[in-house]
């Protein structure tokens, strides 16, 4: 028999989500989540995933992966400390070091356990962290996981960040001080300044830790944010993601060997939960060679963002301060945003509407996500939609 209380808190509850537009329905994908997606039997151009260089659907990633079914079998078996760790994964671990310039890597099932794993396992209650007010839940949830104070700073507000900095490690509370912040931050496409939070972690001497699940594959031609500043010897961990312009799934931290061995050990995730699948290893290895080997795909991921970027804008819409190829086109009221993605939908476009709580009240976005994937046509689909829904609704 069902709770009454459950019952009526989620009666009350998604009713209220629904009345005021913050109710997200789920579009089950039917096949590949490519360039075009099939939803409910509608074609529709995708601009709405994070598969930035179209790796999720290369055949190269999908060949190596089935050789690794055959090879290896469906699933690790275990988790890595027992006899979950194969030799696909420490050469996974390896490729990784070497594309990110440090001395050791450690992988984990998504990028969301990475910062769940990584953050607890150094921090603690007798400790601060340093965090910017628009990091990812995940650094969040993280951050609560280790028990530390958690001080938020302004966005990417350097003035604020060092007057916290200075109050927290002048004030002897403190054993350790950490500073996080994503690399590019996912819903508005600005990249972290970097370069000015490293200067300011060593006048503190405090630990950096930079998300970059969203730069990985996309700055510094492929290697992320971190090489786009050249700061891979400042960096104390490199957080990076497998489940977006890698293509395939997982996460991982890459750092000083010392700092590697003590996740190995101490780090919930990777002590706890089955190491992932030998498929996704050797799939998620391949693309990292392809991005060593080559940046076509990089360069024809920001040729087609640059395309879509110059397009919504001179269509007047407000695309904010996107730096990267996450170009939101920002609405502002919750419903209206919701209704401009539905229209797009109806015109064959997907691009899912993000309002509270993932964006502050009244900031609500039609999220684009261009990729290398994308023909010059199927962006011309979507800004002859965006014109004919804007200049509909009044808002062009």
């Amino acid at each position: 028999m069902t709770s009454k209380a459950l019952q009526s808190f989620l009666e009350a509850n998604i009713s209220d989500l629904k009345e005021r537009g913050l109710y997200s329905e789920i579009d089950p994908v039917q096949g590949a989540n490519g360039p075009v997606i099939n939803i409910d039997g509608k074609e529709l151009v995708n601009l709405s995933s994070n598969n930035y260089l179209g790796l999720a659907t290369d055949e190269r990633l999908k060949e190596v992966a089935k050789e690794a079914v055959d090879s290896h079998g469906v699933g690790a078996g275990a988790v890595r400390t027992i006899n979950g760790t194969m030799d696909l994964h420490l050469e996974l671990e390896r490729k990784l070091a070497e594309f990110k310039g440090t001395e050791a890597v450690i992988s984990y099932q998504s990028g969301f356990n990475c910062n769940m794993a990584a953050i607890s396992a150094v921090m603690d209650k007798h400790d601060a962290i340093l965090s910017d007010e628009l990091n990812h839940a995940s650094i969040i949830d993280g951050s609560r996981l280790s028990r530390a104070k958690i001080i938020r700073f302004n966005h990417s507000d350097m003035d604020d960040l060092r007057a916290k900095a200075k109050e927290a490690i002048e004030s002897g509370a403190y054993n350790k001080v950490m500073v996080i912040t994503d690399g590019v931050f996912s819903m508005d496409g600005d990249i972290a300044k970097l370069p000015e939070i490293v200067e300011i972690a060593e006048e503190f001497d405090l630990i950096t830790y930079v998300d970059d699940a969203h730069g990985s594959g996309v700055l510094g031609k492929g290697a992320g944010t971190v090489k786009h500043f050249g700061l891979q010897e400042k960096i104390d961990f490199q957080m990076g993601t497998l489940s977006k312009a890698i293509g395939v799934i997982g996460g991982y931290v890459a750092g000083k060997a010392e700092l590697i061995d003590w996740l190995k050990v101490r780090s919930r995730p990777f002590l706890f939960s089955t190491a992932v699948s030998p498929a996704d290893a050797v799939a998620s290895t391949k693309a990292v060679d392809l991005l060593m080997a080559s940046t076509v795909l990089n360069e024809k991921l920001w040729e087609n963002s640059n395309y879509l970027k110059d397009g919504l804008q001179k269509l007047g819409f407000d695309i904010g301060n996107s730096e990267t190829p996450i170009t939101p086109c920002i609405l502002g009221d919750e419903k209206d945003t919701q209704a401009f993605s539905k229209r797009l939908y109806e015109e064959g476009i997907y691009a899912k509407s993000i309002v509270f709580p993932t964006v502050p009240r009244g900031t609500g976005r039609v999220r684009n996500m261009p990729t290398a994937a994308h023909t010059k046509e199927m962006l011309d689909d979507a800004l002859a939609a965006y014109e004919k829904i804007g200049k509909e609704l009044g808002l062009i």
